[in-house]
């Protein structure tokens, strides 16, 4: 057992397996109490049980470690609190949460349904705010603390899964606006963009080349969460952890602007935009070709 989280409180959703159970057994090992939760839902959310919430607290405990379960949905409000109030009861404070939990359902954007969109932005990104809106009101009273979200590089869109895609790009707004709200209270929030093999990156059909284990993650979320990184005042960023490669994003700003005199005219754009202004090319678009045909061929090599 470690002494890097000694004597916090931290809160894990979706820890029942791949990276949040990573996350979790790390906070543990490192000395935190750990509250495991895990609705238990197959990788599209269906047919939720609560007994693999439970074996990874029976894993921590068997080590020497304190967890408890809660086997909640936090894509509801009701759910997020209870994960919160858990670890007050429990341990009488929260120190941090990182909401892993997630689900997946394809679907190109034109056949996508209601039923597929609304459940995938609801557990990421609705059960990342549940979690943080009842936690930043712990931290805010007890003056400090840390939220950490789950973001994927596919926040710079994605071919078939424009409901995850959103959801990813909304949990990075969701930290930044935290980071700069919570500033004052002594409270940071960061996000983690991981690539490893999860049962969401088994589906993937083009080959990841830069991919880790779930295992590989686990160490950044342990430091995102120390008192190390406070002190560093590392806050509003977003992480990669591919294996041994740890990379930062950059944040949002303007790429170039120009003024012209006089009101804008759909033709004077037209002659003016394209050589001056002109585009950021999305670095996805190259490789649509090949990923078209690898989905067709069914491949499926980060399984």
């Amino acid at each position: 057992m470690g002494n890097f989280l000694a004597g916090k409180a931290v809160a894990v959703t979706g820890a029942g397996r791949g990276i949040g159970r990573a996350v979790a057994l790390a906070c543990a090992a490192e000395g935190a109490a750990v509250v495991v939760n895990d609705y238990g839902v197959s990788v599209d959310g269906a047919e939720p049980h609560s007994e693999i919430a439970e074996t990874v607290v029976k894993e921590i405990t068997a080590s020497g470690g304190e967890a408890v379960a809660v086997a909640d949905d936090i894509s509801t409000m009701d759910g997020g609190q209870r994960v919160v109030d858990t670890a007050l009861s429990r341990y009488g404070r929260l120190d941090g949460a990182v909401c892993v939990a997630g689900i997946l359902r394809e679907r190109m954007l034109f056949n996508m349904s209601e039923e597929e969109w609304d459940p995938v932005v609801a557990t990421h990104l609705k059960g990342t705010f549940t979690v943080f809106r009842a936690a930043s009101a712990v931290m805010r009273r007890q003056r400090g603390g840390t939220l950490i979200g789950f973001t994927s590089g596919n926040h710079q869109g994605s071919v078939s899964q424009a409901n995850y895609a959103a959801a990813k790009g909304g949990i990075i707004s969701l930290v930044r606006s935290a980071a700069l709200g919570l500033h004052k209270y002594g409270v940071t929030a960061n996000a983690v963009a991981p690539v490893a093999r999860t049962r969401m990156s088994a589906g993937v059909p083009m080959e990841l080349a830069e991919i880790g284990e779930p295992e590989d993650v686990a160490p950044l979320v342990v430091y995102l969460l120390s008192e190390r990184a406070r002190q560093e005042g590392i806050t509003g960023q977003v992480y990669t952890v591919a294996g041994p490669k740890i990379a930062v994003w950059a944040q949002p700003r303007e790429l170039r602007a120009a003024y012209g005199e006089g009101p804008w005219t759909p033709e004077r754009l037209a002659d003016f935009l394209p050589g001056t202004v002109g585009q950021d090319p999305m670095p996805m678009l190259a490789r649509l070709t090949e990923m078209a045909e690898a989905a067709a061929r069914q491949d499926r090599p980060n399984a």
